[in-house]
């Protein structure tokens, strides 16, 4: 057993594909995602888990480089996001996730809680 970090094996397996450049989202429980596009559900109930959380600890275990959101969220999903490299309207936002290797359902119930993730590398 896992001592730290994600337990989640089917998130652990997702993360430990991910290379320089690829993207995955951490989304709301609202968020329509692309049927070839795989999603990790951890959404328990509305508002477990939060999105907060669950992007605090995905981060802890992810080398990122930007940051895309939403132009439409608000100052409440911004406060819980690194710094944000990049904004697009939450139309164009949806289509960015069909490009992503995966996305993180939460059962955030914040509107325009969606934050797409592009990796770095940790060299």
């Amino acid at each position: 057993m896992k001592q730290q970090g994600l337990l989640n094996p089917q998130l652990n397996a997702l993360i430990a594909r991910l290379g320089h450049t690829d993207t995955f989202v951490v989304a709301d429980c609202g968020l329509p995602v692309p049927r070839d596009v795989p999603v990790v559900d951890l959404a328990l109930c509305f508002g477990i888990p939060r999105f907060a959380d669950v992007v605090s600890h995905v981060l802890a275990e992810v080398v990122i480089e930007g940051c895309t959101v939403a132009s439409e969220a608000g100052d409440r999903v911004r406060s819980w996001l690194p710094s944000i490299t990049e904004e697009v309207s939450h139309e164009e936002l949806k289509r960015r996730v069909a490009r992503a290797a995966f996305v993180i359902r939460t059962g955030e119930t914040t509107s325009f809680a969606n934050a797409i993730f592009h990796c770095g590398v940790p060299f």
